[in-house]
């Protein structure tokens, strides 16, 4: 059993919310505009960015989320999930990784969320420190399965920063 580091690592995280009125919903870090239904979230229930920060968690196996914001702990109510992202973010470099490649599949029945894939890759880039090219972003509807429920799945590749 070999006591080096792997060069590669992937990662993968899911996320999913109940939806309902009054609330908003935001997606990778962008508000998604005339949505008649939010996420009902202890923070601000930003589905993709709980998914990838979970992604870049288990690529290491760092645990999830819930083990560094506590859906029970009254301080995390209303985060703003790029801090979440973030602390996931920081934990990574410390180990000497950095991600590489992101691919994120959104399943929400309404709205149609083609119009934002581009704004939501490069929100997704930015926060990663990537170029958008490097983030995929797919959209899929639950076929009406789930029309009150938002679904977010991360696949990411982190690669070791020393070569």
């Amino acid at each position: 059993m070999s006591t080096l580091p792997l060069p590669y690592r992937v990662g993968y995280g899911e996320d999913a919310h109940r939806l309902a009125p009054g609330r908003p919903l935001i997606l990778g870090g962008v508000p998604v505009p005339h949505a008649e239904h939010g996420a009902v979230a202890h923070s601000d229930g930003d589905a993709a960015l709980h998914a990838l920060a979970d992604a870049l968690l288990s690529g290491l196996a760092l645990g999830d989320i819930g083990q560094y914001f506590p859906d029970t702990a009254a301080e995390w109510a209303g985060l703003d999930s790029r801090v979440i992202l973030a602390r996931a973010l920081d934990l990574v470099r410390e180990r000497g990784y950095v991600p590489l490649n992101v691919a994120l599949v959104v399943t929400l029945d309404r709205p149609k969320l083609g119009p934002l894939r581009s704004e939501i890759a490069r929100t997704l880039a930015e926060l990663l420190g990537l170029a958008p090219a490097e983030v995929g972003v797919s959209f899929k509807t639950s076929e009406g399965l789930a029309p009150q429920h938002v679904q977010t799945r991360v696949t990411v590749l982190l690669g070791r920063t020393d070569g």
